[in-house]
């Protein structure tokens, strides 16, 4: 009762705020948000909220996209993306091709048979793919539809470069001998060594992402191809530094309503809220990640060929928009936004500030933890009633967790054979367990058993998900 009377008083208040903006409409539509969120026994569906842009299920007389492939380039908010695809998927009942661990074989370039259930050469059809790959459109096309949608997501390099360097720092030889990106820029070759497993981190990661060779000789003509080679397999290229104006398109494209592609940001590092977007503006950066203008312009340099598939793809990006209609986006990006406040209050704690992993006191939804600085989560509202818990809940849950999730839903260890002794057989993973420091960690080995992380508790993994 103290929550719905609480939320009642913020639902006026908001709507005072509204109409003061002269935006009654929106506080109509919140009107029924809260009456679909304040029903304790309800089943509740985040995609079936109304909205003064999507009305039921589809945009017009379009049919919502069900066979989507995206290919999560690394560091690029990418995981914000897959956790849309996740919950829309989930939500639907809908069957994602997973990776018996958590990437494809990457950084191998992917085959059909990582996918797990994959067996011979004409599988099952899948629904949705999105976990990381080095991408390989002729076994891709083994695996999925023939009308399947297929997208990525593309971020100003040097940005990339802070993450990845951040991220990598301990994986990547190239970074590991340097004691900050800086010096790293200031002269790659000296550290850069391509025989090196691991090192693509530090050199043209989206070019090695799209399956491009990202050691070749830079030049006009290769860039040409590579981005001929991208625009004939991609049917859209969202950008990280326009995230709300990128799944505006991404949501029109797939003809989906507006609250499926409502988001917080996911795997955020060092972060901190700025504005009224919900989003977040970067805190500054730490000493090892500090760079002067000229250190950046040589990361551009280093990094030219993902720079010019950037730029290229940047370009086409806002000649989407000019298609679309500039103030047309202008209204959606503003409602999306508004929608993100609205279920920031609903759900989140502290105004939804993300907060460091260790205070979070529920241990299943503390994201997984590498690198220089902390990856950061959320909490969730006290006091939520089912329907609206559970569907928070899959806003703010962790990539590695909502693939364990589905995965467990659609391989349940009660339908695989027993073993001896009449015992469920232990489903395939790429996640160990070690002993360190006399307790339990969580130890990621990549496709040849190479250690890449090991720094997240195992409680994370074998707590029971909450039942309510």
């Amino acid at each position: 009762m103290v929550f719905r009377r609480s939320a009642r008083l913020e639902y006026y208040l908001y709507c005072y705020g509204i109409l003061s903006l002269s935006f009654s409409f929106l506080c109509h539509n919140f009107f029924f948000l809260y009456i679909s969120w304040m029903q304790p026994e309800r089943p509740h569906s985040l995609y079936s909220l109304p909205s003064e842009n999507s009305q039921g299920e589809s945009l017009g007389s379009c049919q919502p996209h069900v066979h989507i492939m995206f290919l999560k380039t690394h560091k690029t908010a990418s995981s914000t993306v897959l956790n849309l695809l996740y919950r829309f998927g989930e939500e639907r009942g809908l069957k994602f091709a997973l990776p018996v661990g958590y990437q494809f074989g990457y950084p191998l370039p992917f085959i059909a048979q990582r996918v797990k259930g994959c067996r011979g050469p004409h599988v099952a059809e899948f629904d949705i793919m999105g976990n990381h790959m080095r991408f390989n459109k002729p076994e891709v096309e083994k695996v999925m539809p023939a009308d399947t949608f297929y997208f990525s997501i593309l971020r100003d390099p040097v940005a990339l470069a802070e993450s990845s360097y951040a991220y990598y720092k301990n994986v990547a030889p190239a970074f590991r001998r340097t004691k900050g990106l800086g010096e790293f820029a200031d002269n790659p070759y000296k550290y850069y060594d391509p025989r090196l497993r691991n090192n693509h981190y530090a050199h043209n990661l989206m070019w090695f992402d799209f399956g491009l060779d990202h050691t070749s000789n830079f030049s006009l003509a290769l860039v040409k191809r590579g981005v001929a080679a991208v625009r004939r397999n991609f049917k859209l290229i969202l950008i990280s530094e326009y995230f709300d104006q990128s799944v505006v398109l991404l949501r029109h494209a797939l003809c989906w309503p507006l609250d499926a592609v409502v988001s917080f940001s996911l795997n955020a590092r060092q972060q901190m809220t700025s504005g009224r977007s919900g989003w977040m503006a970067k805190a500054a950066a730490p000493a090892p990640l500090a760079l002067t203008g000229k250190q950046r312009s040589k990361l551009r340099e280093w990094n030219a060929l993902d720079w010019h598939l950037y730029q290229a793809f940047n370009l086409t990006f806002w000649q989407e928009v000019e298609r679309f209609g500039r103030s047309r986006m202008e209204s959606e990006v503003a409602l999306l936004r508004t929608k993100r406040e609205v279920l920031t209050r609903i759900c989140l704690r502290d105004g939804g500030r993300p907060i460091e992993a260790s205070r979070i006191r529920d241990k299943t939804i503390r994201p997984f933890q590498s690198g220089l600085v902390k990856i950061l989560g959320y909490e969730l509202q006290s006091g939520l009633d089912n329907a609206t818990w559970e569907a928070c809940l899959r806003m703010i849950r962790p990539e590695i967790q909502y693939k364990d999730l589905l995965d467990l839903r659609q391989f349940p260890r009660a339908q695989q054979p027993p073993a001896a002794g009449g015992l469920p057989v232990k489903r395939e993973s790429s996640i160990l367990r070690t002993e360190d420091h006399g307790g339990k960690r969580l130890v990621e080995k990549d496709w040849d058993g190479t250690i890449l992380f090991r720094n997240q508790s195992l409680e994370q993994v074998d707590s029971k998900v909450r039942l309510r």
